[in-house]
């Protein structure tokens, strides 16, 4: 036999039980009766029910209570299977026999844990207080007790017995997990989800603000698209338990309804925000580019889901979803493969996700029983993914802390080079600098044709060496020089020949300041200074007469070929104690005009 062959058979042969089931119906007399005061009765509900789906144009379709259903009606007995089925038009009625036989009377409630089913009508008498519509289409307050789930209570009297009848439709999957329990099992149930869904969602919301305050101190966009994406994972996830409905808006089951789709498109629209910041993507890349398209796709989507129907809306933005998760583990593994270490832990934490997704989504859509163990299973995925994230997130903290740190160290290194070659070209500079200073100093205090000291530099001197005699009593001997005639030189021979002569008369005058503290000066124009610090009146005249008698013996050649005779006079002027130095420089200039009265070429001495 062939390998098909053989695989055909086997599916055949698991298949032959299922039709059996399927065509093994029974009268509404034929449902047997649950006794409710059994716990292992209660336990097996699922071999007590009995079920008929009435698709369009079946007289149970358009019948809106038992005693309009068809007197030969066939039901089908679940015999302990889930009653789960896929998305349809059909209606499905259900029966339970209940009865008590207990000696008093009992109140027990009939559970439907399961929140996304659009009206239930619930049917336990002939009385109009024996019926209850509700569904996540009423507004919350029709419901008989106030919890998510739907929740029928059946007070039974001693031996009596009742058949309690359903009406189910919804747009979605039809899942009918039904229980009937005692108060107390209720409220145990009910404080064990409470703790589990209460440390979920505040671990959630906790994880949530952290991420924001994460943002706002560093202003990191991966960590606003990660409070984005939890609060928009933990948003749909509540309103999948039927919470939102509870406590948010029990009072519009329309927008109850579009939330579901809403939150779950917005959830893929973080989760690829999240993703494209968090894998830091060059950009213009494939994987930049598809992350964008992604993202505008889902910007549509949003309103599209607004104005789809519900079936049509969850449908369209669940593959959308798994479509997401599948792209960014593609680029994850990519990533990681590309050596950027955060990403591992990505890629764990999505494929533990998008395990917990794929059995939610089978759950939700009808195609698994127990929608109430897969929530939880759905909840420890995203749990354990947040948890891997967020340490994901923490190892990209520390590979960018470590680069840097490793940029701040090479920057530091490259700023010591840069400084240690900043101060020695500085230091060059400066000595420049300085060298540039002492050349300005010099050429500020200095004649420029002589190449004697100037007057600026007879101003500042001559104060100090006037405090210097005042302090020590040493004397200090000034002697003015001035050229004789010399505006006639520079009548005959022009001012090329006057600067000539000026160059002589310096050279002879600075011959004459010999020791190392006399200075020579030109004073201005054809006027010379002499000043002679430790030096007497008689060792001023003594210096003067020398230098008279210097320049009497030189003789500068013209340019017409003429030889030109110059001669200077003198005044010599010796400070007195006490005296300032205008007093001093005066004395020695009214001495300088003395000589020149007497007919120059000659020196005078200041009157004391």
């Amino acid at each position: 036999m062939s390998l098909f062959a053989r695989l055909f058979c086997l599916l055949t042969c698991c298949a032959l039980p299922v039709l059996a089931l399927a065509q093994a119906t029974v009268p509404a007399s034929g449902c047997p009766v649950l006794d409710a005061n059994d716990p292992q009765a209660r336990n097996s509900l699922l071999y007590y029910v009995c079920y008929y789906q009435s698709s369009p144009g079946d007289p149970a379709h358009g019948a809106i209570q038992p005693a309009e259903l068809p007197s030969n009606m066939e039901w089908t007995p679940s015999r302990g299977h889930e009653l789960v089925f896929s998305q349809t038009h059909s209606v499905y009625w259900v029966r339970l026999n209940v009865q008590n036989s207990g000696k008093e009377r009992q109140l027990w409630y009939l559970n439907l844990n399961y929140p996304l089913l659009d009206e239930v009508t619930f049917w336990q008498g002939d009385g109009p207080r024996d019926v209850l519509v509700t569904g996540d289409q009423h507004r919350f307050q029709a419901r008989a007790v106030d919890y998510r789930y739907f929740l029928l209570p059946i007070h039974l009297n001693s031996g009596e017995s009742r058949s309690i009848t359903l009406r189910i439709r919804s747009s979605g999957a039809l899942n009918i997990p039904l229980q009937l329990e005692t108060p107390a099992e209720v409220i145990a149930q009910s404080n064990h989800l409470a703790i589990s869904h209460g440390l979920f969602y505040g671990a959630i919301l906790v994880l949530a603000i952290f991420n924001l305050l994460l943002f706002a101190s560093s202003g990191t966009f991966y960590y606003l698209h990660n409070a984005f994406y939890m609060g928009t994972m933990g948003l749909f996830l509540f309103a999948m338990g039927g919470f939102a409905n509870q406590y948010f808006w029990p009072e519009h089951p329309a927008f109850a309804n579009t939330f579901i789709p809403l939150s779950l498109i917005l959830c893929g629209l973080s989760m690829t925000l999240f993703g494209r910041s968090f894998f830091e993507v060059e950009r213009h890349t494939r994987a930049d580019k598809t992350l964008k398209a992604i993202t505008w796709l889902c910007v549509g989507v949003i309103g599209l889901t607004l104005v789809l129907p519900y079936n049509q809306a969850i449908l369209l933005n669940t593959l959308l979803g798994l479509i997401i998760i599948f792209i960014l583990s593609v680029i994850a593994v990519s990533r990681w493969r590309e050596g950027y270490q955060p990403a591992k832990w990505y890629v764990l934490a999505w494929v533990i996700m998008a395990a917990g997704a794929l059995i939610y989504a089978a759950a939700a859509f009808g195609y698994l029983t127990d929608f109430m163990a897969r929530e939880s299973l759905m909840l420890m995925a995203i749990g354990g993914q947040v948890i891997l994230l967020n340490y994901a997130m923490v190892q990209r903290w520390r590979l960018m802390n470590n680069k840097l740190l490793e940029v701040e160290q090479e920057a530091r290194t490259d700023l010591e080079y840069k400084v240690h070659e900043r101060t020695a070209q500085l230091r060059s500079t400066m000595r420049e600098l300085e060298n540039a200073n002492r050349k300005l100093a010099t050429l500020s205090l200095n004649d420029p044709l002589t190449g004697l000291y100037n007057r600026r530099h007879m101003d500042n001197i001559l104060p100090e060496l006037c405090a210097e005699a005042r302090r020590t009593g040493q004397p200090l001997s000034l002697g003015l020089v001035d050229v004789d005639h010399f505006k006639a030189i520079n009548d005959t021979w022009g001012h090329g020949f006057g600067d000539i002569c000026l160059q002589t008369i310096a050279d002879i005058v600075s011959r004459h300041a010999k020791r190392p503290r006399d200075v020579a000066i030109r004073f201005g124009g054809e006027e010379f200074a002499l000043l002679l610090p430790g030096t007497d009146m008689k060792g001023a005249q003594k210096v003067c007469e020398a230098l008279l008698e210097d320049l009497r013996a030189t003789v500068v050649n013209a340019p017409d070929g003429a030889t030109a005779k110059l001669t200077m006079s003198a005044g010599i002027a010796l400070m007195q104690p006490n005296e300032d130095q205008q007093a001093f420089f005066e004395r020695a200039d009214s001495a300088l005009y003395k000589a020149k009265a007497r007919g120059r070429n000659q020196t005078a001495i200041a009157e004391s």
